[in-house]
């Protein structure tokens, strides 16, 4: 013989259906609500005049200059993402870094006598894939005047939002004194843009690598 629910029965697992759904609906949005979105940051004095030329993803060899960049190699990639976690694909991400000499590809710092290395190419673009990646070829940044190492990003999405940001080193002695690193007074804030930089010679020999990932609001 078939049984069937009783009408409190049947009445109790709808119940607890439409709780279980509404519990599902709370964790994520509490996720969504968890994740840090990644902190604006100053273009600075810096960002590139002129993007002609070489402006792929690897600035560590320059199309036209016989010797490549001077400085450790570092491999830096990560993913552009919403707050709700999903990927933004076809984002375009800039980077711009100053070269081992702590000189930009810039007019206004190339002065008095100031030579930039020019097998660096100084600044770089890349798409993101479907997964929202993207990947760079560039050095590990150094410290400059009163500036702890770091990497300038400029973030386009496909939708027309941007955000402008920096890439700091993790465990780097002068970001306690950067005052734009300290300037970011959140925690979790300031932690989203710090990583770590570790060896990868499977990746290239003497070279580093580094994730970030960019999280738009």
């Amino acid at each position: 013989m078939r049984r069937t629910l009783t009408p409190d029965l049947g009445r109790r697992h709808i119940v607890a259906g439409l709780s279980a759904a509404a519990a599902m609906t709370v964790a994520a949005k509490a996720h969504a609500q968890a994740r840090i979105a990644t902190p604006r940051a100053t273009e600075g004095p810096y960002y590139p005049v002129e993007w002609q030329g070489d402006i792929d993803n690897d600035l560590i060899v320059v199309r036209g200059e016989a010797a490549k960049a001077q400085g450790q190699v570092a491999h830096v990639g990560g993913r552009v993402l919403g707050l709700d976690g999903q990927p933004l694909a076809g984002a375009t991400v800039e980077i711009w870094q100053c070269d081992i000499n702590g000189i930009y590809r810039h007019p206004a710092d190339e002065r008095e006598g100031r030579k930039r290395d020019a097998g660096f190419q100084g600044r770089g673009r890349a798409i993101t894939d479907g997964s929202g990646r993207y990947t760079f070829r560039t050095l590990r940044p150094v410290a400059y005047a009163n500036r702890t190492p770091h990497i300038h990003y400029r973030v386009a999405t496909a939708d027309g939002r941007t955000l402008t940001t920096q890439m700091y080193i993790e465990g780097e002695a002068l970001n306690s004194k950067d005052f734009l690193l300290n300037w970011i007074r959140d925690p979790q804030q300031r932690a989203a843009v710090l990583v770590r930089f570790a060896p990868a010679d499977g990746l290239e020999p003497g070279a580093q690598a580094a994730s970030f990932d960019i999280v738009l609001a």
